[in-house]
């Protein structure tokens, strides 16, 4: 099932809404780290409070909470955190508000959901010694390598899909090279967590080559 543009962009706005503000602010405030990262079906954080999203639903011990229709500030109060943000550790964000109604629509969690973990499983196979982290601030799972960093973003206002990059951190010119901040391949046409992770390694090698 195909899903329109629209959708995927207010379900991805949705879930980094959520993601920022009912995982990663409470786990600041309690546990000092806004690190998150990719579980089976969905995303949770990786110290207390012991939160995760299973692709439309909150998931707090044994109580499930759905995401769509509800806000950020409805969640938090339904397994027992505060919801908000981390202050100005970061500029950008979600932009999502605490009051703000969510739309997560079910196909478009999946796709998302399904982006992270073929973004997990390639980087894992691509440095096992680094450990992937979701990071709120743009709502993408990336890992860093020699001065290079290697992720997947579930879509942006540059690229509206679920997309890989790789990108330097210092400007690389080339063919290879086709974005602003390195390159981005859409993960449509990188199937699976093997192509993922050619166009990772290629990357990789191109960063070498061009530098």
């Amino acid at each position: 099932m195909t899903v329109d543009a629209e959708t995927l962009a207010t379900a991805r706005r949705s879930l980094h809404g959520v993601a920022e503000l009912v995982l990663a602010g409470p786990q600041y405030r309690h546990s000092g780290t806004i690190r998150l990262r990719v579980v089976p079906g969905g995303f949770g954080t990786i110290q207390a409070p012991d939160l995760r999203v299973n692709e439309t639903e909150l998931v707090s011990g044994d109580r499930e909470v759905p995401l769509n229709g509800a806000t950020c500030r409805e969640l938090g109060a339904a397994v027992n955190v505060e919801a908000g943000g981390v202050g100005d550790l970061y500029k950008d964000g979600s932009g999502v508000g605490l009051d703000e109604v969510l739309g997560v629509d079910a196909e478009a969690a999946h796709q998302i959901v399904q982006a992270f973990g073929q973004g997990q499983a390639a980087l894992t196979r691509f440095a096992p010694e680094i450990t992937p982290v979701l990071w709120p601030e743009h709502f993408d799972l990336g890992i860093a390598v020699d001065a290079v960093n290697y992720g997947v973003s579930p879509g942006d206002e540059q690229v509206n899909e679920p997309y890989a990059y790789v990108g330097p951190w210092e400007p690389r010119h080339g063919e290879f090279w086709n974005t602003a901040f390195g390159a981005a391949r859409p993960l449509r046409v990188l199937p699976g967590a093997t192509a993922l992770l050619d166009f990772f390694m290629e990357g990789r090698d191109r960063a070498i080559r061009d530098s």
